[in-house]
């Protein structure tokens, strides 16, 4: 059975101990928790997963703990992307063997391949691999822009076949992408807030947009929030003041100031309406 890549997949953080190694029995937590909560799928590794200060046996182990603790009840997702195409392959056929449902590959970064070379680096890593591959385009943090004549999500779905699902990256547009045929998001806000991320989604599927458009303002100013403090430590910090301690991010990314911590929790719990 071929996968639908759909819905809401929260973009896991990946929880440290105070000696920042893996904290294993938190993570297993974390992916029951965002299970339970609903959602249609998890993804590993990627941004908020901190996947730039992993090693490559840190990130096999994370994509085994994840199939260990959640495989068979939702499908897995998992960012491979490297700065080489022959590393991404290994990791990408390491992922399949463990069961990974998906890989998602970013840009390469530090350097700038042209859009020529993207292309036949994307192509070999999909050839390479039995498993859907997602390309993930994020110029802010990988300094680089999957063009193809395309400039925004807009045009991205417009512009794709039908084989393609295009996916919000950015939890502001999660309502947008939805209303222009997107078929979902890969969000960092639904770590902390997943009943409310899929609330937006699936009012929509209702064909209920007026809530689900509600419920999209709600979320606005828990991702505004993401400014507070060094990518990626903000959904962290939210995530402790909902009970789940993963600990902090790793250095030379620090704890936010206590005048921010203050804030953050006033947001997450008004966006939470809790007290």
């Amino acid at each position: 059975m071929s996968l639908k890549v759909e819905g809401i997949i929260p973009a896991a953080v990946t929880p440290f101990t105070k000696k920042s190694e893996i904290n294993e029995p938190v993570m297993k937590e974390l992916l029951l928790y965002l299970a339970d909560s609903g959602v249609h799928g998890i993804f590993v590794l990627g941004s908020q997963g901190e996947f730039y200060a992993l090693s490559f046996e840190e990130k096999v182990r994370l994509m085994e703990l994840a199939v260990e603790t959640i495989g068979g009840k939702l499908p897995i997702y998992a960012g491979t992307g490297t700065n080489t195409t022959r590393d991404t392959i290994k990791l990408n056929q390491i992922a399949g063997e463990i069961g990974i449902d998906a890989v998602s590959v970013i840009t390469p970064s530090f350097i700038s391949p042209t859009q020529q070379e993207l292309y036949e680096h994307f192509s070999e890593i999909a050839r390479a691999v039995d498993i859907p591959v997602i390309l993930y385009n994020n110029r802010a943090r990988a300094g680089l822009q999957i063009s193809a004549d395309f400039s925004s999500t807009v045009d991205y779905i417009i512009n794709a076949n039908s084989g393609f699902s295009v996916l919000s990256g950015h939890d502001y547009y999660i309502y947008a992408t939805l209303l222009y045929g997107g078929k979902g998001s890969i969000s960092a806000t639904a770590n902390v807030a997943p009943e409310l991320v899929i609330k937006i989604y699936e009012s929509f599927l209702k064909s209920d947009f007026k809530t689900s458009l509600e419920a999209q303002k709600q979320l606005i100013p828990l991702r505004r929030a993401f400014s507070m403090a060094t990518f990626p430590k903000v959904v962290k910090e939210c995530l402790k003041i909902r009970n789940i301690d993963v600990g902090d991010a790793r250095s030379p990314v620090s704890a936010p100031n206590p005048e921010a911590k203050k804030e953050l929790s006033k947001i997450v719990k008004a966006v939470l309406a809790i007290n």
